[in-house]
């Protein structure tokens, strides 16, 4: 059970160490794009072209769908990034139980978007955590955990590529040792735990009073998707990338766009200048600061920040 681009490498690890996949259920396919074309989810495509038979209900909680999973008798079912939460029917029905890859190292990070927050939030380390799941959400005990470091300059894109290839490790090394019963799953540490809520347009803005550590994670925790955001005058521009360096000795109300340099644009935070390498204007492509200098005439003095200065 699986959806977006991070449970494909799941997928395919699966195949590639030899388990039999009776079938692989996803999302229904929704509408995407200005044409609203009916898009069909990255784990289906993936499925379809490894030859499995695919599922696509509604609701899991359907009785004709849980009808038709019985029927399938699977031995475990493995769940990476589905998008629904599974009844208690399902949870019991197979042998080995529901295994969920979490892209976090539980009990922090429970929740729908654990890699954005760790990177916003300026973690060195993340990782993957297996878990025999219940009825909570990402409280099930834990099976097997594998670490990454994240160095001041990873995106969330980054880490997201990163962990979905050692999710598919850990899974495939999870099963191996379930079938074989070497796994003790471990009780989570509830009073540990933290939640990595879906983002909003409110987190997506950037606050210019903030340190310039702050906005820097933030840019980085939104890139590639959605984008951290401001305004300069009436135009709102996403800032696609920053960098920390102590070289600016100049001073500034914070969204102050400070000097323009070779190596990008200079903005005051609450605390120091933030370079800024890279942005994207609305309605066009990521572009580099002195392209978007040129054509937008971004001269210093000028304010990021809210609609209309």
């Amino acid at each position: 059970m699986g959806t977006p681009t991070f449970a494909v490498n799941s997928l395919e690890q699966l195949t590639q160490a030899g388990h039999e996949i009776i079938a692989v259920i996803t999302q229904p396919d929704r509408p995407k794009g200005r044409g609203k074309k009916l898009s069909p989810p990255p784990v289906k495509e993936k499925a379809l072209e490894l030859g499995l038979k695919v599922l696509q209900p509604e609701k899991v909680k359907d009785s004709i769908f849980i009808e038709k999973l019985q029927q399938l008798n699977p031995q475990v079912i493995v769940v990476v990034a589905f998008g629904q939460i599974l009844p208690k029917a399902i949870l019991d029905l197979p042998e080995y139980g529901c295994i969920n890859v979490h892209a976090s190292l539980l009990p922090r990070y429970r929740g729908p978007a654990p890699i954005h927050w760790a990177i916003i939030n300026g973690e060195t380390e993340s990782g993957v955590t297996t878990m025999l799941m219940d009825e909570g959400l990402d409280t099930g005990d834990m099976l097997l955990k594998a670490r990454v470091l994240i160095d001041q300059n990873m995106t969330t894109g980054e880490l997201h590529d990163r962990l979905a290839i050692l999710g598919g490790q850990v899974l495939v090394e999870t099963l191996e040792k379930l079938e074989k019963n070497l796994l003790k799953p471990e009780p989570q540490n509830h009073e540990l735990a933290t939640y990595a809520p879906l983002l909003t347009k409110e987190h997506e803005k950037i606050d210019w009073k903030k340190s310039a550590v702050s906005v820097h994670n933030l840019v980085r925790g939104m890139n590639p998707w959605p984008g951290a955001y401001t305004f300069i005058e009436d135009r709102r521009i996403k800032i696609k990338e920053t960098r920390l360096k102590d070289k600016l000795d100049l001073q500034g109300q914070p969204g102050e766009v400070l000097a323009i340099t070779s190596e990008g644009l200079w903005v005051q935070t609450g605390d120091k200048p933030l370079l800024i390498t890279k942005v994207q204007p609305s309605g066009k492509n990521e572009m580099s600061v002195n392209d978007f200098v040129n054509g937008y005439r971004i001269k210093p003095g000028q304010i990021f920040g809210e609609l209309n200065g």
